[in-house]
């Protein structure tokens, strides 16, 4: 197996931006393509969302990439990367390789695909950081036979379209949920105000670094909290802090919801994590279990018009919600019958959710060995 620099084995490329004053530059038929396209889960990317004309081209001095050429964002972020599927033009946000016959471009893809925090480590500049054309350049790889890089290629492909199956499982249940939420509770017309049926609060308001741990009581974070369900990254607070902010501890049956950036995402905590803390977050504790069901409330603002009410509130750039405002929501007034039967529903989706999960966290485990094998 030899060892190359990407610069030896590849034409890097990158493009430019056509001035978007010039409105003969704009809405032609030639796919021009950004960073922000990408996603986690680009692979071969063959059109573009805007498109430029042939001025457009000749006037800004574009070339163009071939198919097979490996997209990389060399910034604003930095590792997103895909395959052309076709002949594209780009914008200055990339640094591109043409790959030479010493590399399967599918190969390079994947070494990219897991040096994602490497490339970060990488980046340059004070206002935003950017990877160079020569950074890019003097990266080093370690490149098999072609024979065995197809053989590799093909493993992860296989792999990964497992996990991408069970990604798409998981996603359909939650469409279920949704769905079924909209059935039994869309046309309901009595409204009650959240503060009638529950006590509201924000989390805590400092993050308090100094006292976080592996070991102790949990922390939560905006960031943990997904549409219905909560993902604990493990941070944890000492007891000191826990101590002091005991009075703030959630309890089983809280519902946590998002009040900066995707506000109104929420979620019920479950009893492993009761007694957990949680940063800046606003806390709604039912007063009267007997008549609402915390999952339903939740569900209402995943899935209802929570989150359109609430964001008739939220304030400046950063999509904040105050705690006033948060108070101002509307709950549709459902019988606690149809909540229970909404909420025993749910239950048995996420049974089938668990099991889904399972199977994709084992195809990642093993995908992320291979990954390690393969490129370290």
């Amino acid at each position: 197996m030899a060892k190359y620099k990407l610069g030896d084995i590849c034409e890097i490329v990158s493009g430019s931006t056509p001035k978007s004053e010039v409105a003969e530059y704009w809405d032609g038929d030639i796919k021009w393509i950004t960073p922000a396209e990408l996603n986690e889960d680009s692979y071969i990317v063959s059109d573009s969302v805007r498109k430029i004309t042939q001025l457009g081209v000749q006037k800004t001095g574009l070339t163009p990439f071939p198919a097979g050429t490996v997209i990389l964002s060399s910034r604003a972020p930095i590792g997103k990367v895909a395959i052309a599927g076709c002949e594209m033009y780009c914008n200055q946000g990339f640094k591109n390789l043409i790959c030479s016959s010493v590399i399967d471009s599918r190969y390079l893809y994947w070494f990219l695909k897991g040096k994602t925090a490497y490339l970060n480590s990488l980046g340059r500049g004070a206002t935003f950081k950017e990877i160079s054309k020569q950074i890019v350049a003097s990266i080093e790889i370690e490149v098999p036979s072609l024979e065995q890089q197809i053989a590799i290629v093909q493993l992860l492909e296989r792999i990964n379209e497992i996990m991408n199956g069970r990604k798409q499982e998981l996603r359909t249940l939650d469409t279920l949920i949704k769905a079924r939420f909209v059935e039994m509770f869309g046309e309901i017309t009595d409204y009650v105000n959240i503060t009638e049926i529950a006590h509201t609060y924000i989390g805590l308001v400092t993050t308090m670094t100094t006292h976080y741990c592996d070991k102790g009581t949990p922390l939560l974070f905006n960031s943990s909290i997904k549409a219905d369900r909560i993902v604990w990254d493990g941070t944890c607070l000492d007891s000191e802090f826990s101590e002091l902010n005991k009075g703030r501890m959630h309890q089983t049956y809280d519902i946590l919801t998002v009040h900066t950036g995707d506000i109104g995402t929420s979620a019920v905590i479950g009893e492993e994590l009761n007694k957990s803390l949680g940063f800046a977050t606003i806390v709604t504790r039912i007063n009267e279990r007997n008549k609402y069901n915390p999952r339903y409330i939740s569900s209402f603002l995943n899935y209802g018009s929570g989150k359109e009410q609430l964001s008739k509130y939220s304030r400046d750039v950063r999509n904040n919600l105050n705690l006033k405002d948060f108070n101002r929501l509307m709950v549709p007034n459902a019988s606690i019958s149809a909540q229970n039967e909404y909420d025993d529903f749910v239950k048995q989706v996420d049974k089938s959710k668990v099991v889904v999960q399972e199977a994709l966290d084992k195809a990642q485990l093993l995908f992320n060995s291979l990954m390690q094998q393969y490129f370290g």
